[in-house]
């Protein structure tokens, strides 16, 4: 989705546009602004974004109605042996994409066990602390905050980056080729993605998720854990709107890092197609 601007002799009037496809075809929509960008215009790309995309939209909410049917079913032991597993998984994936060489069977074995492996002592302690702040933060509710967000970093880093953890930057960061914004904007660009977040409530979760996940990454706003902080994030976001998570997997991590070398609306679309991926067995329309 973009902004674009015709002229009429020699006045400006923009417009939205947006292409997607629906039913093999490629479809290109636009809706008028006005003479100017109005201020509310991330609400104006939502609605919008839903009226183009309503079979997208359809699925989504079939996905989180199914799973909510599902999730009800199970006894309360269950859910706590279920939300167990998860964590395992999702500790296990978010780990290792950043370096960590322990295995799924290792993560289980120090989580359930706490049998540690023949492994760094670094790793060994990020997956105990990593697995405890996840189980945490799906187990209660907290509004997304710089703070909320600073703690989970001061958690899972605290005896393995004791000179980052539970910090905002203050030098430059590069990934790769990609340089992060200057240290100097990071508070303020961590306030307006605080506000990103609070402004756009009415999004379909999923895709605020995918959105705030992306914006996160860009900011970089810590001097490491970056990636994990971004992941539990998102499903922060998923897991407490009713919607099941996403597990960005290990093995798959190509196309994941793939889709943050390209823009917001690459990156929204790849974790759309992700998220439908893995529940489509839930997708009943």
């Amino acid at each position: 989705m973009r902004i674009i601007t015709r002229k009429k002799g020699n006045k400006e009037y923009f417009y939205l546009q947006h292409s997607y496809r629906e039913g093999g075809k490629s479809i290109t929509r636009e809706k008028y602004l006005g003479k100017i960008i109005p201020d509310d215009i991330e609400v104006i790309k939502s609605k919008f974004k839903k009226e183009c995309n309503r079979q997208l939209y359809q699925k989504l909410e079939s996905i989180k109605s199914q799973f909510q049917q599902e999730w009800e079913k199970l006894p309360k032991s269950m859910k706590e042996k279920e939300l167990e597993e998860i964590a395992i998984a999702f500790t296990y994936n978010t780990n290792a994409i950043e370096g960590s060489t322990i295995t799924l069977e290792e993560t289980r074995e120090i989580v359930h066990n706490r049998i540690a492996p023949n492994k760094e002592l670094n790793e060994i302690k990020e997956t105990e602390e990593h697995n405890k702040v996840f189980l945490k933060l799906l187990k209660k509710k907290e509004k997304l905050t710089k703070k909320l967000l600073l703690r989970w970093h001061e958690d899972v880093f605290k005896f393995t980056k004791e000179d980052v953890a539970g910090k905002f930057r203050d030098y430059l960061v590069r990934i790769g080729p990609y340089v992060a914004p200057d240290w100097q904007e990071v508070m303020g660009r961590m306030n307006e993605f605080v506000k990103f977040i609070d402004k756009n409530k009415q999004m379909n979760p999923v895709e605020l998720s995918a959105r705030a996940h992306y914006r996160f990454e860009i900011i970089h706003p810590f001097g490491d854990g970056n990636g994990r902080i971004g992941r539990l994030l998102m499903n922060h976001l998923l897991w407490h709107a009713g919607y099941p998570m996403l597990i960005i997997e290990y093995k798959k991590r190509a196309s994941y890092y793939k889709a943050f070398t390209q823009d917001e609306e690459h990156f929204v679309n790849y974790y759309f197609r992700r998220y439908l991926s893995i529940h489509k067995k839930r997708i009943k329309l």
